[in-house]
C-alpha cells in the first residue's frame, strides 16, 4: 500500500510541475504580447483551459489518495498542499488570459506609458519562478521571500492609482488598460505568495496567518 501511495504522490507532483511550466509560459507570453502589440487571446485561452483541466485532475487524484490510503503527517500535508498549489497555477493561466484580453479589447496601446507594468511584470515573473523553485526544492527561505516581493507589487499598483488620481489630464484608454493589467499582475503575485505559504506548510506543518 505504501508503494502505491508513493506512486500516486509522485504522479500528483508531476501534474503540478506540468502546471507550473504551462502557467509560467502563459503569463510570459501574455505580457510579451501586450508589450509587442500582438493579440494572443485564443492561444492563452487554450492554455488557460488546459491548466483548468490539469487542476481538476490534480484535485481528483489528491482526493482519491486521501480516501484510499488515508495518508498521515508529511504525505497528507503534501497532498493537501498540492491541491492548493494546483489552484494557484491555474489562476496564473486565468490571469494571463485576462491580460491578453486587454489588448484584444482596447486595440492599439502602443502610445501608453508601460513603465509601471514593466516594473510589476519583472517582479511578478520572478515570484512565479521562485514559487516553482520553492515547491520543487521544498525551500523555506524561497517560500518566505515571496511575501516581501508581494509587497513590492502591491506598492507599484497603489502608486500608479495614486498617480492617476492626482493627474490633471489622462488618456482614458491607457489608464484603464494599465490599471487592469497591474491588477492582474497584483493578483498573480498574491497567488505566488499563497503557493509559498503552501510550501511552508508542507515543510513545517504550520499555516501562515494571512493579512
Amino acid at each position: 500500500m505504501t508503494r502505491l501511495l508513493d506512486m500516486g504522490v509522485e504522479r500528483l507532483r508531476n501534474i503540478v510541475l506540468d502546471m507550473a511550466k504551462h502557467s509560467e509560459a502563459a503569463v510570459s507570453t501574455a505580457i510579451d504580447a501586450y508589450r509587442e502589440g500582438k493579440d494572443v487571446t485564443e492561444k492563452i485561452f487554450k492554455w488557460s483551459e488546459e491548466l483548468r483541466i490539469l487542476q481538476d485532475e490534480a484535485s481528483e487524484l489528491a482526493v482519491e489518495l486521501i480516501a484510499r490510503y488515508q495518508p498521515v503527517a508529511s504525505d497528507l500535508r503534501f497532498i493537501k498542499s498540492c491541491m492548493e498549489i494546483a489552484y494557484g497555477f491555474s489562476r496564473f493561466g486565468r490571469y494571463a488570459y485576462d491580460i491578453s484580453q486587454v489588448l484584444h479589447t482596447f486595440g492599439d496601446l502602443s502610445s501608453c506609458d508601460k513603465e509601471a507594468i514593466e516594473l510589476a511584470d519583472k517582479q511578478a515573473r520572478e515570484m512565479i519562478r521562485l514559487s516553482i523553485r520553492a515547491f520543487i526544492e521544498r525551500d523555506q527561505n524561497l517560500a518566505s521571500k515571496l511575501r516581501e516581493m508581494d509587497d513590492v507589487v502591491d506598492k507599484i499598483y497603489s502608486d500608479f492609482i495614486q498617480k492617476v488620481v492626482q493627474a490633471s489630464n489622462i488618456e482614458i484608454k491607457c489608464v484603464l488598460s494599465v490599471t487592469l493589467i497591474l491588477r492582474y499582475l497584483e493578483r498573480i503575485a498574491d497567488h505566488a505568495t499563497y503557493i509559498g505559504e503552501s510550501v511552508s506548510y508542507i515543510i513545517t506543518g504550520e499555516r501562515a496567518i494571512r493579512r
